[in-house]
């Protein structure tokens, strides 16, 4: 085989990786997700939503979102980044302590696709145990930032003990445009039994103060829940199956 032909076929297989590598990346889309990744979208039992929220424990916003769960006596799942915990001890087991289950979001807000496997598990066992040690609770589920998947993170995320959970339902609650009735309008075709519904309860990687949209409609959200005859809680309580 001539030199070029050799490196055809290099190009080739190193394209073919890459594209194994990225192929889980598609989870992001929702129709895509729900098509090529059912099993990743969080649906659970059919009288029951999962409320999730992402990117905290926040000093700033954290407390607002445990304050308005408990008058609504609603608990929820919050995926926790790594650092921001480290800032906030007391912050992650507070939730634990109003009965929230905490899981992983990584250590830093940063694409899967940008890590290699041997990172990817780094960053997950190493927030899966500071938030075992701080919280005593040890983590059942991870969702990634951005909800971008990678093989190697799915990999991580398996080795590490961890069951990768994405959503059905978000509801674009980062932008400086977000407010509480556009949050209710973005998630309301997704409120259904068995799905899991994303907000964000800090604005680390978002708009400045994205956060109180999302604060704002979630009284909404469970309001429109409950008129549906469907229950509210973490992940833990939502029947998915054991991957």
């Amino acid at each position: 085989m001539s030199r070029t032909g050799r490196l055809t076929l290099m190009a080739g297989a190193i394209g073919a990786l890459a594209a194994a590598h990225a192929v889980p990346a598609t989870t992001t889309f929702g129709p895509m997700r729900k098509r090529l990744f059912p099993g990743l979208s969080g649906r659970g039992d059919a009288g029951h939503v999962a409320m999730t929220f992402d990117d905290g424990p926040d000093p700033e916003s954290t407390p607002q979102f445990l304050r308005v769960l408990a008058g609504l006596q609603v608990t929820s799942t919050f995926f926790l980044l790594g650092e921001m915990l480290e800032a906030t001890p007391d912050l992650g087991k507070q939730l634990v302590a109003e009965g929230h289950e905490v899981a992983v979001h990584g250590w830093t807000h940063r694409s899967m696709l940008l890590r290699s496997p041997v990172s990817a598990y780094d960053g997950l066992a190493r927030t899966r145990d500071l938030i075992e040690r701080t919280t005593g609770s040890r983590p059942q589920y991870f969702r990634p930032p951005y909800g971008v998947l990678s093989a190697g993170a799915l990999i991580a995320a398996h080795r590490a003990g961890l069951q990768t959970v994405l959503w059905t339902g978000w509801g674009e609650d980062w932008t400086t445009r977000a407010s509480a009735t556009s949050v209710l309008d973005t998630l309301a075709p997704d409120i259904s039994g068995g799905a899991t519904l994303l907000l964000h309860d800090s604005d680390c990687t978002s708009a400045d103060g994205a956060w109180h949209s999302a604060l704002g409609a979630l009284p909404l959200v469970v309001e429109r829940c409950h008129a549906l005859g469907l229950a509210v809680g973490p992940l833990r309580e939502h029947g998915l199956p054991v991957r």
